[in-house]
């Protein structure tokens, strides 16, 4: 299973209280299970309905997951996620 760092922003950093993560995953949407399992509460800021929340961005290696193959999105060894939930301020 391949080892991968998942960066959060915002108001998930917060709420985890960790800027970054590693986990092993073989896919986004099984990454992001995890995650969700080790910090319960938070399925319900990343996901809706089993897909991710109109206002989240997942990025791989700097690419947006919706293009690539968005929550099926193979992962290799050394990858990384970052989640961006929306931002607010002036």
């Amino acid at each position: 299973m391949p080892k991968i760092k998942v960066r959060l922003f915002a108001n998930l950093r917060e709420y985890t209280g960790a800027k970054e993560l590693e986990l092993e995953a073989g896919t986004v949407k099984e990454s992001l299970e995890k995650l969700c399992k080790r910090f319960p509460g938070l399925e319900n800021m990343i996901f809706k309905d089993e897909e991710i929340q109109p206002y989240i961005n997942v990025f791989l290696n700097g690419r947006n997951i919706s293009e690539l193959n968005g929550l099926g999105t193979a992962l290799n060894s050394g990858d990384e996620i970052a989640i961006f939930p929306p931002v607010s301020g002036g």
